[in-house]
């Protein structure tokens, strides 16, 4: 038997093709009697429209829009690969598409992003690596352009819009995880570029350490996320009688485990952050950020503005999780 089409039933019915369309889509365009009878050959067909006629009626795209993330290093880039793998796929199975593009900047990515909207190629948009000063929600708000943010307005009001994981608690976790090793001296390596996501993870060590600012500053190097970086920084702390550190990355704790591999140290010493698999592979322990987590709670808050534009929103910060492992070598 034949998958009933709107054509078919048009022959049927000996009416035209619009006016099954307007039964459907414009009911009270049709004469009472006329949408009944067309109504009832729909509903003994047992028609349904497409995908496709459906987005084109609710004037959707069935497509998210997302930045390609800026460029990492090998290893930390993983993390970011891992989300929009997430993503993707969780978006699929509602039957969405996600659109990647390119922007240099965050101004050139508003701009893209309100004419894609403009020209209902996508219905909504996900926003990643916010910032201080970051003022896309806000553009977005104003424009009328649905979006859900992974990360957190760090000083601007706050949109409720957004997932992010607490930093600042895995890096605590990790500094108590390494002081109940028997490290009294645990530094903390984190980045020179101003990251607020970097400042939150300093926090939580130095929370966790009950440092002083001052007492702190001994112990604390900040500099770009290498591994050389990272193998310079540890041979710097292990001068200033630190016996293990926090890492803001993998890339910075792998190279501070080649640094303990040269002098021979063993054990563990070092946590690192986004459980990558170079921290797999060298037995590296690291802070797991729940990625698909992440990707499903921003997917829903995007669903959810779809079906009401003024549906409450509050933020959501998730708890990442120390996997420990011994170190190779």
């Amino acid at each position: 038997m034949k998958k009933p089409t709107l054509a078919s039933l048009a022959a049927e019915l000996k009416v035209s093709r619009q006016t099954v369309s307007n039964v459907l889509n414009f009911p009270d365009r049709v004469r009472p009697e006329t949408r009944r009878r067309v109504q009832e050959a729909i509903d003994r067909a047992g028609y349904m429209p497409s995908a496709a006629a459906r987005a084109l009626r609710n004037q959707k795209a069935m497509v998210l829009g997302l930045r390609l993330s800026d460029p990492r290093n090998g290893i930390s880039g993983s993390f970011m690969d891992g989300f929009t793998h997430a993503l993707v796929t969780l978006a699929d199975k509602q039957g969405y598409r996600v659109v990647l593009f390119p922007a240099t900047t965050k101004a050139e990515e508003v701009d893209k992003l309100v004419e894609l909207r403009r020209t209902l190629a996508i219905d909504a948009c996900v926003l990643t690596d916010t910032w201080i000063d970051d003022d896309r929600p806000a553009q977005l708000l104003e424009l009328g352009v649905p979006f859900a943010a992974f990360g957190r307005p760090w000083d601007a009001t706050d949109h409720g819009r957004w997932v992010d994981v607490d930093g600042r608690a895995g890096a605590r976790e990790a500094a108590l995880y390494l002081r109940s090793l028997g490290h009294e001296r645990i530094g903390f390596m984190g980045w020179s570029d101003g990251s607020p996501v970097g400042r939150d993870r300093m926090a939580g060590w130095k929370e966790a350490l009950g440092l002083s600012d001052a007492e702190a500053l001994d112990l604390v190097l900040e500099s770009d996320d290498t591994v050389a970086d990272g193998a310079a920084n540890m041979s710097l702390l292990l001068g200033r009688g630190v016996t293990a550190a926090v890492c803001a990355s993998d890339s910075l704790a792998l190279g501070a485990h080649t640094v303990n591999r040269r002098r021979g140290r063993h054990g563990v010493s070092l946590v690192g952050f986004d459980n990558t698999p170079v921290a797999q592979a060298v037995g590296l322990a690291s802070m797991r950020q729940p990625v698909a987590d992440v990707a499903r709670i921003v997917l829903d808050k995007v669903l959810q503005q779809l079906d009401d534009e003024d549906s409450a929103q509050d933020g959501v910060l998730l708890a990442p999780s120390l996997v420990t492992r011994e170190p190779e070598g």
